[in-house]
């Protein structure tokens, strides 16, 4: 009769149950509220066309993303404040323009991102994302380079689109960037703090 024996010191602990994630922190464009509303309904034109089914983000959530500080479980406070006053350094950057013309979905299994891209109107885009970018890896906020692909999330759905350009381009014209807290699982975001372009 075989016995199964347990050596005391050597049996597996059991793994702590993971935190879940809470809230996130991210430095974005947000457009104004025409141009959101704008946005969303060309989403919804888009929607139809290729025959997703997803919900199109709701106009007071489009933004593209310029430098996502990360996920936590609770309100990182003091990344928070050390955010706030690192974008507060940058040097003076000038209001631009930015377009998206194009559409595709980012290629995952399922809930496949679909998205708004720009071919050539996002020059003063990368030009901000690269300078917030910078002095964030020097105030040590984020540790490695970021990739950057500049684009505005429309909805999510399984189905894919291949890249294509659209009929009519969507935009608005940047006077700030926003510091974002965004409320996980509850569709959220609040805005922490605006911060003027004036070059």
């Amino acid at each position: 009769m075989s016995e199964q024996f347990s050596l005391a010191g050597f049996d597996r602990p059991p793994e702590p149950p993971k935190t879940p994630k809470t809230d996130r922190l991210f430095f974005a464009l947000v457009p104004d509220a025409d141009n959101a509303a704008r946005i969303a309904r060309a989403g919804e034109d888009l929607r139809r066309t290729h025959g997703l089914r997803g919900r199109v983000t709701a106009p007071e959530r489009l933004h593209t993303t310029l430098l996502h500080l990360g996920d936590y479980a609770g309100f990182p406070d003091e990344l928070a404040r050390r955010a706030i006053e690192v974008a507060a350094t940058l040097p003076p950057l000038a209001p631009f323009d930015v377009s998206f013309d194009r559409i595709m979905s980012f290629k995952r299994p399922r809930n496949q991102p679909f998205v708004l891209r720009g071919s050539d109107d996002v020059a003063g885009l990368k030009t901000l994302q690269q300078a917030l970018e910078t002095a964030a890896r020097a105030a040590r906020l984020i540790s490695k380079k970021e990739s950057f692909t500049p684009h505005v999330t429309l909805l999510y759905d399984d189905q894919g689109v291949a890249e294509q350009p659209i009929a009519q381009s969507v935009g608005w014209h940047a006077n700030e960037f926003v510091l974002v807290h965004s409320l996980l699982g509850q569709t959220k975001h609040v805005v922490l703090e605006r911060f003027a372009l004036r070059g």
